[in-house]
């Protein structure tokens, strides 16, 4: 059986930019918001939208890798039966 270690699919450059990007969007949103030419229930229900938005793209993400995890999961199981069926394969056996 193969012992293939997982490949890291991201650099820490790649994870920094990923963390940056997200803290300006998050501070451009919230200064938006502040400074909304609106009343403190306007402000509020789009800081609450804005919340709750960013919480459900998270809960996606995580949806999704865990459904790709699991396809990988699956895959490397089922490598493991065949690699097992091929070394105990026999050709020269008779039936």
């Amino acid at each position: 059986m193969s012992d293939t270690p997982v490949k890291q699919q991201s650099t820490a450059a790649f994870y920094g930019q990923a963390v940056a990007s997200f803290a300006v969007a998050m501070a451009a949103t919230a200064i938006g918001i502040v400074r909304l030419d609106a009343g403190a229930w306007v402000r509020g229900f789009m800081a609450i939208a804005v919340l709750y938005l960013v919480t459900s793209a998270f809960t996606l993400a995580k949806v999704i890798r865990d459904r790709q995890e699991a396809g990988q999961l699956v895959s490397r199981v089922d490598q493991a039966r065949l690699e097992k069926l091929l070394a105990e394969h026999d050709p020269f056996e008779k039936l």
